[in-house]
């Protein structure tokens, strides 16, 4: 008889880095970085006691600058209490660019404080020139 899989569903926040690249006449590229907030939701689908498939929801918020990122992670306990995340992120920026929705990719790695709380750092990698690239330091919250 197979044990029933369990879907959490959690809260998480932080601060964001995000790094621009601006090109400047003629001295090449020059990176430029804007901090900021983040805040949102997850779901967590437990496939067995090593994988989970986890969609987050976030809004992010850059002085002026506002976006909504939903990554959708292939998450993996490597030891107890650690967790590796990967996958693709999904993006759509409200004012900033003319394309508002952009894909980038997602690597982030968590730690499990207590069965409730986590502390999270990911780092968001840009595939093209104007998509940025970020780095997230948050804690989640699982209910």
């Amino acid at each position: 008889m197979s044990q029933a899989k369990s879907v959490d569903f959690g809260i998480k926040g932080g601060l964001n880095l995000t790094f621009f690249k601006v090109e400047q006449a003629n001295f090449g590229p020059n990176v430029q970085s804007e901090t900021g907030y983040y805040g949102g939701a997850f779901l967590d689908f437990e496939i067995d006691d090593f994988l989970s498939i986890q969609p987050e929801l976030l809004y992010i918020g850059l002085n002026d600058f506002r976006f909504l990122n939903a990554p959708i992670y292939a998450k993996y306990t490597v030891a107890q209490d650690l967790n590796l995340m990967v996958g693709p992120s999904l993006n759509y920026f409200f004012d900033f660019f003319t394309n508002k929705f952009k894909v980038r990719g997602d690597v982030c790695a968590s730690y499990n404080m207590s069965p409730t709380f986590d502390f999270h750092i990911k780092y968001t990698l840009g595939f093209v020139v104007l998509a940025p690239n970020g780095l997230f330091f948050g804690i989640g919250c699982r209910f």
